[in-house]
C-alpha cells in the first residue's frame, strides 16, 4: 500500500514539473515574438530618423546633424563624428538660422543681456577733439632796435619775460652822433629870419631825421632850444620781453635789436588734429578751449589756419587756433584741450557707436530681425560724434540693431553651425581663400594612410581645448623624421569636406604631449 502511494506521488510531481516547463516555454516564445517587433520598430524608427524627420524624443523637426567642433560640416543622419570620438548633434528647425541668421530664444537673450536700438535719421553735430599747446601770436610782435650808434646808459627792464606796458621806459641811450646835427639845427635857428635860412632850417631838420632821431625828439629840441643827446626808449605795446639784447654800459650799433616784445592780448594754440578728421576742420570754425590751469574757464576762439604739413610720426595736421587772452592768463607752453565744432549735417542714418563692430577689414552690425533671429550685416560708416555713428550704406531707418551682446550672439551662431559670422568667414570663404591656418602642438598617437591621430593641446584660434583627433596628412606626405610617439608642432587648415588637413609638421624636443612633462631630452614623463 505504501509503495503504491509513493509511486502515485512521484507521478503527480512529474506531471506538475512537465506542465510548468511547458508553460515556461510557451511564455518565452510569446515574449520573444512580442519583443522582436518592438525592437524592429525601434530600430526602424532610429534608422528612419533622417533630415526633415521629427525626433520622437523631442517632437522637433531635425534639419541636419553636425559636429559642434566643426560646425560648417553637415550630415543627413546621426552617427559618430568622422573628426573626433563623439556622436553627431542634431540641429533643429526652430533653433538653426537660415541664410546666415541665428535664432535665439527670449530666455537666452535675457541671459546674454542683449539690448537693441533703432536705426534713426537725425543730425550729427560733430566736434573734433584735439590737444595742443599755447604759443605767442607771431602777428602781435614788436622789435625795438637802436636807431644810431651809442651807449646804453641805463636799463629799466633787466630780465627776459618781464611784463611791460605800452609806453613804459625800457632803456636810456646816449648818442654822440646826434649832437652835431642838433647843434647845426640850433645855430641856423638862432640866425633868425635871414634870407635863405628857411631852406637851411628844413635841411638841418631832415639831417636829424636821417641820423635816427624821432619826431618827438626833434620837437623837444625845437621847444627847449637845447641839445638832446640822450634818448629814452619806451615799449611800443604791452606784453612780455621775449628777448633782451641790451645791457647797461654796452655799445650798440645802428640797427642792433635791443628788445623783442610779444603781446598777450591774443595767443595761438597749435592743436594736433588727426589726419582722418582734417576734412572736418576749416579756417573760421568756432573753438572752445580748456586748460588744467584754469579748470572752471572755457575760452572761445576760432581756427585761424590749417598748416599745410602732416607730422609723419603722429599722422596729424597742425591747426593754428587764435584765442582771446583777457588778463594774460594763457602763457606759452600751457597744455590745452580744444573742441572744434562743425555745423550740423542733416538727414543721415544714425546708430549708437557701440553697435558697430570693427573686424579689421570691415564694419559690421548685428541686425535684429524679430522672432529671436539675428543676422550680421556689413555697413559703411561715416562721421562719428556724441556716441552716434553715421551709416552710409547697409541699413534702413526703423531697423533694430544690437548694441550689447553681439559677440555672445556670434558665439551662439558658432555653436549652432551658422556659417555667416561677424568675422565674415564661412565654408565658401575658406574654400576661396585656401583655408585659414591654425597652429597647434601635441603628440602623435597613430599614423594611417589617410589619417594622423594627434593628442594636441588647446588651439585658441579655433577655440578648441585639449583633445585627441584625426587629421588629414600633408599633401606632400609626412617628413621622414616623424613617428608615433613623437612630440610635434603642426599647422592645419580646413578643407572642403569639413575636415582639417596638416599643412606643416615638425618634431620638437621641447614640446611635451598634453598632460605630460618633458625632461631635458624631450622624453615624456
Amino acid at each position: 500500500m505504501k509503495s503504491t502511494q509513493i509511486v502515485l506521488a512521484l507521478a503527480a510531481a512529474g506531471l506538475a514539473a512537465a506542465g510548468g516547463y511547458g508553460l515556461y516555454q510557451l511564455g518565452r516564445e510569446q515574449g520573444m515574438q512580442t519583443a522582436a517587433p518592438a525592437a524592429g520598430a525601434a530600430q526602424s524608427g532610429s534608422s528612419a530618423q533622417t533630415v526633415g524627420a521629427v525626433d520622437p524624443a523631442t517632437g522637433r523637426k531635425v534639419l541636419y546633424w553636425h559636429d559642434p567642433m566643426v560646425p560648417g560640416q553637415k550630415f543627413d543622419k546621426p552617427g559618430k563624428s568622422p573628426f573626433m570620438d563623439m556622436q553627431l548633434v542634431p540641429v533643429y528647425a526652430d533653433d538653426a538660422g537660415d541664410d546666415g541668421k541665428v535664432s535665439i530664444s527670449p530666455r537666452v537673450q535675457q541671459n546674454l543681456g542683449i539690448r537693441t536700438a533703432e536705426v534713426a535719421r537725425g543730425k550729427l553735430a560733430s566736434a573734433v577733439q584735439a590737444v595742443g599747446s599755447v604759443a605767442y601770436n607771431e602777428r602781435d610782435l614788436e622789435v625795438v632796435q637802436a636807431r644810431s650808434n651809442g651807449f646804453v646808459e641805463r636799463l629799466y627792464v633787466k630780465a627776459a619775460l618781464d611784463r611791460v606796458k605800452q609806453g613804459q621806459p625800457l632803456a636810456q641811450l646816449y648818442v654822440p652822433d646826434w649832437i652835431a646835427a642838433q647843434e647845426e639845427y640850433l645855430s641856423i635857428r638862432r640866425m633868425g629870419k635871414v634870407a635863405g635860412t628857411e631852406g637851411l632850417l628844413d635841411a638841418a631838420r631832415q639831417r636829424m631825421r636821417l641820423a635816427g632821431m624821432t619826431d618827438d625828439l626833434i620837437r623837444r629840441v625845437e621847444s627847449t632850444g637845447k641839445v638832446q643827446a640822450r634818448l629814452t626808449i619806451v615799449a611800443p605795446i604791452s606784453g612780455v620781453i621775449a628777448e633782451l639784447g641790451a645791457r647797461e654800459g654796452m655799445t650798440v650799433m645802428a640797427g642792433a635789436p635791443l628788445f623783442r616784445i610779444n603781446g598777450l592780448r591774443t595767443v595761438w594754440v597749435n592743436a594736433e588734429v588727426p589726419e582722418s578728421a582734417a576734412a572736418q576742420v576749416r579756417p573760421g570754425n568756432p573753438v572752445e578751449a580748456r586748460t588744467p590751469a584754469l579748470p572752471d574757464t572755457v575760452i572761445k576762439g576760432k581756427v585761424g589756419a590749417i598748416l599745410p604739413e602732416v607730422n609723419a610720426a603722429t599722422r596729424t595736421l597742425k591747426a593754428r587756433i587764435e584765442l582771446a587772452n583777457p588778463g594774460g592768463r594763457l602763457v606759452p607752453g600751457m597744455f590745452v584741450t580744444v573742441s572744434l565744432s562743425q555745423s550740423a549735417r542733416k538727414d543721415m542714418l544714425l546708430v549708437p557707436t557701440e553697435a558697430v563692430i570693427q573686424t579689421g577689414t570691415r564694419s559690421v552690425v548685428m541686425l535684429a530681425q524679430g522672432g529671436g533671429k539675428f543676422q550680421p550685416v556689413e555697413v559703411e560708416t561715416g562721421a562719428e560724434a556724441n556716441g552716434q555713428t553715421e551709416i552710409r550704406k547697409g541699413l534702413e531707418a526703423g531697423q533694430q540693431v544690437v548694441v550689447s551682446g553681439q559677440f555672445l550672439i556670434d558665439s551662439e551662431a558658432s555653436l549652432k553651425g551658422t556659417e555667416t559670422r561677424l568675422t565674415g568667414t564661412s565654408a565658401a570663404d575658406n574654400k576661396a581663400a585656401g583655408g585659414l591656418t591654425h597652429h597647434g602642438a601635441g603628440k602623435i598617437e597613430k599614423i594611417d594612410k589617410d589619417e594622423i591621430t594627434i593628442s594636441h593641446g588647446p588651439i585658441p584660434s579655433l577655440q578648441w581645448g585639449a583633445m585627441t583627433m584625426g587629421f588629414k596628412p600633408p599633401a606632400a606626405g609626412l617628413p621622414s623624421n616623424i613617428a608615433v610617439g613623437d612630440s610635434v608642432v603642426f599647422d592645419i587648415r580646413p578643407t572642403q569636406d569639413g575636415r582639417f588637413e596638416i599643412t606643416g609638421i615638425a618634431p620638437t624636443a621641447d614640446a611635451p604631449a598634453p598632460g605630460g612633462k618633458a625632461d631635458k631630452t624631450g622624453a615624456e614623463k
